[in-house]
């Protein structure tokens, strides 16, 4: 079956994900931490995709993004590929790619899913049992989103904004959310969406999308499609 092409709506958020190939570590001490942060930064910028949430675990990567045209997340993902793996190559003295595949993304409806996504990405360290707040992680955006450090990657959405009208205000606000908790359904929601690039949102904006894009935007029904009886026929007999 020929693969989808990937959906990518300027001006949309997107969530991504990069796995290390055959899930192997993409960093192995602080030292590579900084660097691929410093890469996504700068080609964050350089391709004009704002980055609102993000968590570098030791083998993969979650990013909470909007792209201002449809070819920059694509071209920043191929930009950190072409400049962290040939860093990381050299360092360790190893060869080939460093990824599992393509890169994995999918767009998020904001008004109903980004604040959760966002919750989703960052509460990762703790579901992963390397933290018991999320904040304490020095390798995701929580610690921004809660005061405890500015973070030059990151560039607020909206959304974010309409917490409080006071720093104050959105920091108690969204520390709230996380203190929610992601249920199990909410996080294999985003995982299924993200990995198999299937836009997440309500129908109302899954109907917009279908306005904006020929490509299909929901999987086809399980099975073989039902044949069609012989008008002449009812029973279907021949």
């Amino acid at each position: 079956m020929a693969r989808l092409p990937r959906l990518v709506l300027p001006g949309q958020a997107h969530h991504l994900m990069l796995r290390g190939n055959n899930r192997q570590p993409i960093v192995h001490e602080d030292a590579d931490r900084r660097q691929f942060l410093d890469l996504l930064r700068d080609c964050a910028r350089t391709h004009r995709v704002a980055v609102h949430a993000y968590v570098l675990m030791d083998n993969h990567l979650h990013v909470l993004a909007t792209p201002e045209d449809e070819p920059g997340l694509g071209k920043l993902v191929q930009s950190i590929g072409r400049r962290y793996v040939a860093w990381f190559n050299h360092k360790y003295g190893r060869s080939g790619t460093l990824w599992e595949g393509r890169y994995r993304a999918t767009v998020i409806d904001s008004e109903r899913y980004f604040l959760a996504c966002m919750r989703y990405i960052e509460l990762n360290p703790v579901r992963a049992g390397l933290c018991s707040s999320p904040e304490e992680f020095p390798w995701s955006s929580c610690a921004s989103h809660l005061g405890r450090r500015s973070d030059s990657l990151l560039s607020e959405h909206l959304l974010y904004w309409t917490l409080g009208n006071t720093p104050f205000e959105r920091e108690a606000a969204y520390r709230e959310l996380l203190a929610e908790g992601c249920a199990d359904a909410e996080r294999l929601r985003f995982t299924d969406a993200t990995l198999k690039g299937w836009p997440l949102g309500s129908e109302g904006f899954l109907r917009a999308l279908a306005d904006q894009t020929q490509r299909r935007l929901e999987p086809l029904p399980r099975g073989r499609p039902r044949r069609k009886l012989e008008a002449s026929d009812p029973s279907g007999d021949s």
